[in-house]
């Protein structure tokens, strides 16, 4: 018989006035906050978004799920102890042989109030989950189905994309893909993050004035004019670097 070995879940929640500000803010500003690197890079909605319709991000605690590629045992069990506000995040290590849920998981998950899905690895049944409200995100898409013999971890530290995610942290996900924020972190970043709407609104805004500030570029890089001629290009950079 396999093992699931089920850790402990953290003692410190994130409280539910700031999971409520994460549901208007994109991943762009949250990452933009966090040296835009903890996200999962590679991993894409497959459902419960569309474009071009407005919806609040998918926002949620994780539920981590560490198991076997193309293994999904431990992933039922996290199913059974999930619910509202959970985002069951699984690290299936980008293995794309074997789909690690499709409609059936889906449907489930959607009964319990689950949050949503992020499966760092495959899916199935993607026109069926294209029908379904429940955000989905995944790595891949493939018709083989999963295996059942474990073994597996629940709540325990996994890698998704690239980015190490702990039970618990804060999961946000849009049309642009999903990122992590450590749980302690949360408040801090949720309000860094809506600074950074309010300043790029404020460019949009400049943008369609014909105000908007380019002169940073100039301050920024040293721009060197290229001709037809090799030699005079030659010419100017001696002069550039001795000057």
């Amino acid at each position: 018989m396999s093992t699931i070995e089920v850790h402990a879940r953290p003692l410190r929640d994130i409280p539910e006035n700031v999971l409520a500000q994460y549901e208007n803010l994109p991943t762009a500003a949250i990452s933009d906050c966090l040296n835009r690197d903890p996200g999962a890079a590679g991993i894409l909605p497959i459902a419960g978004f569309s474009e071009g319709v407005s919806r609040p991000a998918m926002v949620g605690r994780a539920l981590t799920v560490r198991t076997r590629p193309g293994d999904n045992l431990a992933l039922h069990y996290a199913l059974d102890v999930a619910g509202p506000r959970d985002v069951i995040v699984v690290d299936g290590g980008g293995d794309l042989r074997n789909a690690l849920l499709g409609e059936l998981i889906v449907a489930y998950a959607t009964r319990k109030g689950v949050a949503g899905l992020v499966v760092d690895g495959a899916v199935r049944d993607r026109s069926s989950l294209q029908l379904q409200d429940l955000p989905v995100f995944a790595r891949g898409v493939t018709h083989r189905g999963p295996y059942k013999f474990g073994p597996g971890h629940v709540h325990a530290p996994i890698t998704v994309g690239g980015s190490v995610v702990s039970d618990g942290d804060l999961v946000v996900g849009d049309l642009d893909g999903v990122v992590f924020v450590p749980r302690l972190q949360a408040p801090e970043v949720a309000a860094a993050a809506e600074a950074v709407v309010r300043s790029e609104a404020q460019q949009y805004e400049q943008i369609l004035a014909d105000t908007w500030d380019r002169s940073w570029i100039a301050a920024t890089a040293q721009i060197v004019t290229r001709s037809n001629n090799a030699e005079v290009d030659a010419l100017q950079e001696n002069g550039a670097r001795n000057a």
